[in-house]
């Protein structure tokens, strides 16, 4: 129906201009019908049709890649040992701007094994992280936000430390985390300063209210007091200061780089901090085809890590990751 009655709007305005040319009338006047949001500009004999632009308030997306690496060895003169290796990620997020009102949500989740024939535990996880980031603000001045923001870690499947016990050849193994074991929750709000051009973007919180909860679900590791909980309790509470930053810019063409540093301090022992810093580089060289540099460092005083003389210690984990293989951008 509604595209009958344009129609006839249409040739009656079109009969209407001819008439007025054909009395010798030489000057052309628009007329301008708004029709479904859509506006139509009569002009002489010509229609010309001016969608509505609508305004955008939500942007999405993300990233999926996978890598797969394949030996295989027989009566291999050279020695070695046929092995398989996978990784594979997704990211995603989804981001809203409105007025003063912004809400950024991000989800995180990577995943890798390898797998060797000659070992007593042939597949071995290599990669395990799930990391979800919520945050909303409200506009205070240009560039600047009182935000609160939620940011939750963990991993998906157990946690293995793998070690060759005394005078045997055999291999052994020991539970050292599960899902949610540890599991990291942050909620923290403060003033929040964000930039943001062509292909770049960075955003800087500084919150005093900070609460921070670890988590351990795992009853045999809750019980040996792991990642620092009261032995038997599943939550280690705490209240300080943090800073958490981030930076996504475009460093030259196919080449990106995505980087997010937290840092907290517990009121209780003020200026010890724990650490959690995130970086992975992209370079495209195709539609479907990039290299991912990933690099995750962690420091955390209450994670002990058991050394090779079977001693626990404080220390700095690092992760560092080469990925070549299929890499989408939707």
């Amino acid at each position: 129906m509604v595209k009958y009655f344009a129609f006839l709007l249409i040739f009656f305005l079109t009969t209407f201009h001819f008439a007025s040319a054909q009395d010798g009338n030489p000057q052309i006047v628009p007329d301008t019908v708004l029709i479904n949001g859509d506006t139509l500009i009569m002009l002489g004999d010509s229609l010309i049709v001016k969608e509505e632009v609508k305004e955008t308030y939500w942007k999405s997306g993300g990233n999926y890649n996978l890598s797969v690496q394949q030996v295989s060895l027989s009566n291999w003169a050279a020695g070695g040992a046929s092995s398989f290796a996978l990784n594979t990620g997704v990211s995603l997020f989804a981001n809203y701007k409105k007025n003063k009102k912004i809400w950024e949500t991000s989800l995180t989740i990577n995943f890798g094994f390898n797998r060797q024939a000659d070992r007593s535990y042939r597949t071995r996880k290599t990669n395990d992280n799930f990391k979800f980031v919520s945050k909303y603000g409200r506009e205070l001045s240009k560039g600047f936000y009182m935000s609160t923001q939620l940011e939750a870690r963990t991993q998906l499947l157990e946690g293995y430390k793998y070690f060759k016990p005394s005078g045997s050849d055999l291999d052994s193994r020991n539970l050292i985390s599960d899902l949610l074991s540890p599991g990291y929750v942050q909620s923290s709000t403060g003033l929040n300063y964000q930039k943001e051009k062509k292909d770049f973007k960075f955003s800087a919180i500084l919150s005093p209210f900070t609460g921070r909860f670890t988590i351990v679900l795992n009853d045999s590791l809750s019980q040996a007091g792991a990642f620092g909980v009261i032995p038997g309790d599943p939550v280690r509470p705490e209240a300080g200061a943090s800073l958490g930053t981030s930076i996504n810019t475009k460093v030259m063409e196919n080449i990106t780089w995505k980087a997010d540093l937290n840092l907290f301090s517990n009121y209780g022992k003020f200026g010890n901090m724990v650490v959690n810093f995130n970086s992975t580089i992209s370079m495209k060289v195709n539609k479907y085809i990039s290299t991912r540099i990933e690099t995750v460092l962690i420091y955390d005083e209450n994670v002990y890590i058991e050394m090779e003389d079977g001693a626990k210690s404080r220390a700095i984990q690092l992760q560092n990751l080469i990925n070549f293989g299929l890499g989408i951008d939707f």
